[in-house]
């Protein structure tokens, strides 16, 4: 059976043999790898390596290699939103399992593991600020599952169901999905100091997760159904804006992802903390240790 050619125009590999957005070739990728929005978080990251191989940066995407406990890692950021995700994961499985002299996919499989550590903002009064929290399973407001094959047999459709039935869900948004994190690195990482929950990725900031500025909202009751939301015993917990369509992706292409936030405003007690950088450099160095430790 002949292999299928991916075209240039659906896979850009730059002059120098790195992927187009993240500027990587396929002999810097690591297994493990640490993922944030914001590129400067990189270097704090990367200030708990070991030893440092390489630094790269292209756009918002922002990588540096090294060692942990001896062990390879990277850590990658992805900007905001879910579209940054859709080029991040795209273009790391491409690494992997994509032979670029050939332009054909590999025989052997590469997966990879892929843990992001992000912010977020909480809607239970049992998540506080300043707990982390695991995305468990994560609802994708933003529709970026729904445009890939395979997208059912990867979701939870049953609870896509009685979501939209519950917050009478507006037809003229994109379709919400519904994906678990790994399993492996769930009980790998996560311990009794961090809550498990039913996270939201939104597909903007203001009025996508129910803030009203200057324009008013087309459904203003809808953060309060979902507060309201019950499924097999557990609730929406809070909102971010990545963790599942990286969560899908992953699955569909074979890799492992989980998402783990710091909850830096809980919207029910509207409480925030904007000194929140301690709290994400403790989850750093628990995830880092958690991940590649003895």
């Amino acid at each position: 059976m002949t292999k299928k050619i991916i075209p240039d125009s659906e896979l850009i590999i730059n002059p120098d043999g790195s992927v187009f957005h993240i500027h990587l070739r396929p002999d810097q990728l690591r297994d493990n790898i640490i993922v944030c929005g914001d590129p400067a978080r990189v270097n704090m990251i990367a200030s708990y390596f070991d030893t440092i191989e390489y630094d790269v940066q292209s756009r918002e995407f922002h990588t540096i290699a090294g060692t942990y406990n001896g062990k390879p890692v990277m850590a990658l950021s992805h900007g905001i939103g879910s579209d940054n995700i859709d080029i991040v994961i795209t273009e790391l499985d491409a690494l992997a399992n994509i032979d670029f002299e050939t332009r054909t996919v590999k025989d052997k499989h590469r997966a990879l593991n892929i843990v992001r550590i992000g912010t977020s903002g909480g809607l239970q009064p049992y998540v506080p600020v300043g707990t982390p929290v695991i995305a468990a399973k994560s609802l994708g407001f933003d529709g970026v599952l729904n445009y890939y094959a395979g997208r059912n047999e990867n979701c939870d459709l049953e609870f896509e169901k009685k979501f939209c039935e519950f917050v009478k869900w507006n037809p003229l948004f994109a379709k919400p999905y519904v994906v678990e994190s790994d399993p492996g690195l769930v009980e790998k990482i996560g311990c009794d100091d961090m809550v498990r929950g039913y996270t939201i990725s939104a597909v903007g900031f203001y009025g996508p997760q129910g803030r009203e500025v200057r324009l008013p909202l087309a459904e203003p009751e809808l953060n309060k159904r979902i507060e309201q939301f019950e499924y097999e015993g557990g609730h929406i917990t809070n909102y971010e804006m990545e963790s599942a369509a990286l969560q899908g992706m992953a699955k569909m292409m074979g890799h492992h992802a989980i998402t783990i936030c710091s909850i830096i405003a809980n919207r029910v007690a509207t409480s925030a903390n904007p000194n929140y950088k301690t709290a994400v450099n403790d989850l750093v160095q628990t995830v880092l240790e958690r991940l590649l430790g003895d």
